[in-house]
């Protein structure tokens, strides 16, 4: 199993930025990736951005451009880099992990707690 403890979040003004970082631990040799979903009220959570063990990042299209993802293998945090917020940007932020792959059956996925982020206009 593979469990994760989220950092960061927190208020900031449209325009400004915030890092949002998760550590993983447990089973870590059998991640794949590790990424990030928000959860703005009234729809469904929706993924903003992930990365491989391999560090090849994957954004939304409304992460693209404006937030930044990396890993660091050697503590098995990530982090992700959010610039020029807006007030559509504020939501609960989990981190996810999916881990223990197998061709046939998919991943084993866990979740952070969440952690919000505030962008006021």
């Amino acid at each position: 199993q593979v469990k994760l403890m989220e950092f960061g979040g927190g208020s900031v003004q449209s325009g400004g930025s915030l890092t949002l970082s998760c550590a993983a631990s447990g089973n870590t040799a059998s991640l794949e990736s590790l990424g990030w979903h928000r959860q703005i009220p009234g729809k469904q959570r929706e993924l903003v951005a992930y990365i491989t063990t391999r560090a090849v990042p994957y954004y939304s299209n409304s992460a693209q451009g404006r937030y930044t993802i990396s890993l660091d293998s050697a503590k098995n945090t990530m982090s992700l880099q959010m610039n020029s917020l807006k007030p559509e940007d504020t939501a609960v932020y989990y981190c996810a992990a999916d881990y223990d792959c197998d061709r046939l059956t998919g991943c084993h996925a866990s979740w952070g707690q969440g952690t919000q982020v505030t962008v006021s206009s």
